[in-house]
């Protein structure tokens, strides 16, 4: 059996769980609690045909009565929900700086855009976003109890020459906090200074590994294309013993209806300022999220001018595609081709049959994509020497999974997230699809093609 096939999950009908109330997502849209069965959990079950996915081993408690009847406690269902409360309004918030930075940066020059040691580019939006969601995340759950693997750190910054970049991130982060009412977080009692700005930022310092918990932050994910005024992402995640158990992207470029994608994103921001924001009819961003266990993924939009965030109300739930022939399919890849094999990728999807044009993201909108069905297939093969870190993928597997799709590497094995910052152990590539049938397919394509590739 391919080893994806341990993240399948049973059902079971609403109408078998007794009424719960739940904060996080819209009342009554109806639909099932989902159990994953987990051939590794820690924890045996006395009903191995319902054992839980690892997020629930310990806090879970359950009782068969009667007629296979399945009793759940509320704050067992509700875990993780002020996590993911608190993740969301802190991703949209982190929307919001990250959109004036880069309609800052797209209208004067790149004197706000450094480049790290491997010559990838860093903003002082990263910065800014991780020195906001650090400190969102310690004002909310205290910073003793905070833990976060991020993608930058104060090295750069710290220079004798970075010192102007250094001022900007201050000032966007003060300005970006003074926000923080509108999105239903508590608002700042003083600006911070400079040390204490470094000092949110470091303590982003986290490696990971597999016990205790620890958030996954990566600030702009795409900053290539946030320079160039495309496609980037926001991505938060917690894990929990290894494995991921919330995921939260804030996609600001993406639009929220599909049609709009044929758009170019300069020309989708220029119809945007001549619509009227009260219209709603060109929001321009989105952030999706989802909770490991709920069978659920949801999207809500940006808010648009001054308004505040409403929750949950104007969030709606998504799915993933229900195509499932490779000829209908389209398939996502990135951009950048240092990273990756785009030749493969091609040779790969021609024999499945693949036919339409692949459609080309920066970061993790690639995942979002699938998640609410905009695409049916993600590969990535990595080129020789290249690893992939933790921070490019946890919050998209946990959203794709929930939302009804499957994500494991080229082999059919589910992502370790447990060995540090590192995706240790990957074999060849990822793959995310909209269904189990068609990942089947695309994992055996890898398989008949891997041999004669040059990878």
């Amino acid at each position: 059996m391919p080893s994806f096939c341990a993240r399948l999950t049973t059902r079971v009908p609403h109408a078998l769980v007794p009424s719960i109330k739940n904060n996080l997502t819209p009342p009554k849209l109806g639909g099932f609690f989902i159990f994953h069965h987990h051939s590794n959990c820690r924890q045996s079950s006395p009903y191995p045909f319902l054992s839980l996915s690892k997020c629930f081993k310990s806090r879970f408690s359950s009782t068969i009565k009667g007629a296979n009847m399945l009793e759940i406690s509320s704050s067992e269902t509700e875990m993780y929900s002020k996590e993911l409360e608190v993740a969301v309004r802190a991703v949209q918030l982190a929307c919001l700086l990250c959109q004036r930075v880069q309609e800052n940066l797209i209208s004067n020059s790149n004197e706000q855009v450094q480049s790290k040691d491997d010559n990838s580019p860093v903003t002082i939006a990263d910065w800014s976003v991780q020195a906001t969601i650090s400190w969102v995340l310690s004002e909310s759950f205290g910073s003793q109890n905070v833990s976060v693997v991020a993608e930058e750190d104060v090295h750069a910054l710290s220079k004798v020459d970075a010192a102007g970049i250094l001022e900007a991130v201050v000032r966007t982060v003060n300005e970006c906090r003074a926000e923080a009412p509108r999105f239903g977080l508590n608002g700042p009692l003083m600006p911070l200074g400079t040390t204490e700005v470094l000092e949110a930022i470091s303590r982003c310092n986290s490696t990971g590994g597999p016990t205790g918990r620890f958030w996954v932050l990566d600030p702009i994910d795409g900053t290539l294309g946030f320079v160039r005024g495309d496609q980037y992402a926001v991505a938060l995640a917690l894990i929990e013993d290894g494995e991921p158990v919330l995921g939260v992207l804030g996609c600001p470029n993406y639009p929220m209806k599909k049609e709009w994608l044929s758009y170019q994103n300069g020309y989708r921001r220029m119809l945007s300022k001549l619509t009227s924001p009260a219209s709603g009819s060109w929001d321009t961003g989105c952030v999706i999220y989802a909770r490991r266990g709920s069978g659920k993924a949801w999207m809500q939009p940006l808010p648009q001018a001054e308004k505040k965030l409403v929750w949950p109300n104007s969030a709606r739930q998504i799915q993933v595609s229900s195509i499932d022939n490779p000829k209908l399919a389209t398939f996502c890849e990135p951009v950048e081709k240092a990273n990756s094999s785009h030749s493969f990728t091609a040779g790969l999807a021609h024999s499945v049959g693949l036919r339409n044009q692949p459609l080309r993201l920066y970061s993790m909108v690639k995942y979002a994509a699938i998640a609410r069905g905009d695409a049916e297939i993600f590969m990535k093969f990595a080129r020789a020497g290249y690893k992939e870190k933790i921070w490019d993928h946890a919050a998209g597997v946990v959203i794709i999974e929930e939302a009804g799709g499957v994500v494991t590497d080229a082999g059919g094995h589910p992502l370790d997230f447990s060995k540090g910052v590192y995706l240790e152990g990957l074999d060849r590539g990822i793959i995310a699809c909209a269904g189990a049938k068609l990942h089947g397919k695309i994992v055996g394509a890898v398989d008949a093609s891997w041999n004669s590739s040059s990878l």
